[in-house]
């Protein structure tokens, strides 16, 4: 039964005809990251749906991706909006990529308030959506989730705890949800980027909160992660080429945990 059905899979790569039409989600679709994901999921031949707490913007870049795509308003963190964005389509693929950046301040002088809101957004927004999206995928008995975890939630970032701390729930939350459904037919994984080259990134540093020259040389590979990159590999988590991978963080980081040598990993 399992290489009749592997054979069936292999046939559906190959012939185009026997493709069936596949629907993807991506939270915080709408820019940077998120929209680089939209992009490579689309051409990899999914319907997208653009989930953005701007409805506006959402619907314009899935105008962008071609006719069938669409873009709604939502905020992960509100349960009936999320319950909402998990009934528009019956989803293969959810990408939940979206999140906001912390206070990058000193321990000391964080807010509780500030810290509860990126855990709210990371961690609540992401069980939510998987949660209601993962349902159907196994009452269907098929369905892949790629989490977006990082860098921050695998090393020790000074200064990021909630950001941290939210990155490293993701990940356990991963693992969690990898096992409890690997049984049912739905894959769980996720992708820690690191410094991605967005414009966000491009303005932390412009505002001196970051600085690119010393990334760039903390980083093996000499430069930033591209947005696309990190699409690639979501993509490829996605796709029936990763059906033996649950349960899996990758890191997109160019090297970035695993260099541990004094000095710079690299002349940037």
């Amino acid at each position: 039964m399992r290489e009749e059905q592997f054979q069936q899979k292999c046939e559906a790569v190959l012939r185009p005809e026997l493709r069936k039409e596949r629907h993807a989600l991506v939270t915080g679709g709408a820019e940077g990251i998120g929209f680089a994901i939209a992009t490579a999921l689309a051409a990899a031949g999914y319907w997208v749906t653009i989930a953005d707490l701007d409805g506006d913007k959402a619907a314009a870049r899935a105008a962008e991706l071609g006719e069938g795509h669409q873009g709604l308003s939502c905020d992960i963190t509100d349960e009936a909006q999320a319950m909402a964005a998990a009934a528009s389509a019956p989803f293969d693929v959810l990408v939940n990529n979206a999140g906001i950046g912390d206070t990058h301040l000193p321990t000391l002088e964080q807010s509780v308030e500030s810290f509860r809101k990126v855990l709210d957004v990371h961690l609540a927004g992401t069980f939510l959506m998987s949660r209601e999206v993962g349902r159907g995928m196994v009452e269907r008995g098929a369905g892949s989730i790629i989490n977006l975890s990082s860098i921050a939630g695998l090393t020790g970032l000074p200064k990021r705890n909630a950001y941290g701390a939210a990155k490293a729930g993701i990940a356990a939350m991963t693992r969690a949800m990898a096992c409890e459904w690997a049984g049912k037919g739905v894959r769980v994984n996720a992708v820690a980027p690191a410094f991605v080259e967005t414009a966000l990134v491009r303005k932390l540093a412009e505002a001196g909160r970051l600085d690119l020259p010393t990334l760039r040389r903390r980083t093996p590979i000499g430069r930033l992660i591209q947005a696309e990159e990190v699409a690639a590999a979501v993509a490829f988590l996605a796709s029936s080429a990763a059906s033996g991978i649950t349960g899996a963080i990758l890191p997109v980081d160019g090297g970035w945990t695993a260099f541990g040598d004094f000095g710079d990993a690299s002349a940037g």
